[in-house]
């Protein structure tokens, strides 16, 4: 593969650090906020730093793993949209760099938190590093042993629900826990779109996702159970706080998306469902967080 940096334009490495699925990032931090302010405490400059955190480790794992897939091969052949190395827009190394760049951001931030807040901070910093790298980076990267699905789940809803209250109380309260389920099950949600997508291209490339081993029929059932659960698990908490009932006004930007995997569409036909999905975190997200708080 040959080419040059030149070829990259700034709508390129924003495609590449995948903005679309960006509410899989701010939710969970909003929601662990909410958490913490319902029992009365809320730091706003704790608040900024965990965003940053969060979006330096998220968006330096979507260039990982562009680097890493682009090196194997998978992009080769993409359905969804450019990847950065496996369309030979930017040399790999660059994009490794890119990678690495924002992970140290997030190290230092991670350092910051640590001294003003607690020194475990630091061990989150530690696994969130292992746990981007390790997704397609690595000789046994977990993201192509149908391991996508547990550790979206992990990281963008218990870890990072959870890390965000502890950050706020330097403790993490079973309402947290609480919290953090439903939130990773609309991410896992989006992921499951994306697998669906590229059943064909990554099973062709070796990339054994949760999706290419269930198949097409089961994937497309998971999808909509993981929806159906998240929504059941936000409701769960009622008791503890009666406005999360307002999730439910989420359920409309859960139809289109549903439509789309449902009845059968495929290839470049799901590309809408996973932004969709997203969209759907956003205002799930959302409304969770105001239920929360209040």
């Amino acid at each position: 593969m040959t080419t040059t940096v030149s070829r990259a334009s700034l709508r390129d490495w924003l495609v590449g650090a995948r903005l679309k699925t960006m509410p899989a990032t701010f939710a969970p931090v909003a929601v662990g906020t909410a958490v913490a302010a319902s029992m009365g405490t809320f730091v706003v400059w704790r608040t900024v730093l965990t965003m940053l955190y969060a979006l330096c480790f998220v968006i330096g794992t979507n260039y990982l793993n562009d680097y890493s897939d682009g090196i194997r091969g998978t992009d080769a052949q993409r359905v969804g949209p450019v990847r950065l190395v496996g369309s030979g827009r930017v040399p790999a190394p660059t994009v490794l760099r890119a990678g690495l760049a924002l992970f140290a951001g997030a190290g230092v931030i991670g350092v910051m938190l640590a001294v003003t807040v607690s020194w475990w901070l630091l061990g989150l910093t530690v696994v969130c590093a292992l746990g981007g790298w390790s997704y397609t980076g690595g000789a046994k990267p977990y993201g192509y042993r149908a391991m996508g699905e547990v550790s979206v789940f992990l990281y963008h809803g218990v870890i990072a629900v959870c890390g965000t209250v502890f950050i706020q109380l330097v403790r993490i309260p079973l309402l947290a826990l609480g919290a953090s389920i439903p939130v990773g099950l609309v991410v896992v949600a989006i992921l499951i779109t994306n697998n669906l997508r590229d059943i064909p291209t990554d099973a062709a490339a070796g990339k054994i996702t949760l999706a290419v081993v269930i198949g097409d029929r089961k994937t497309r059932a998971l999808y909509l159970a993981v929806l159906a659960v998240a929504f059941g698990s936000a409701l769960a908490l009622l008791p503890a706080r009666p406005w999360v009932v307002l999730v439910l006004a989420s359920l409309p930007f859960a139809v289109a998306p549903v439509r789309r995997v449902v009845t059968g569409m495929r290839g470049t036909d799901l590309v809408p469902a996973l932004e969709q999905t997203a969209v759907l975190m956003l205002a799930f997200g959302t409304l969770f967080t105001v239920g929360l708080a209040l």
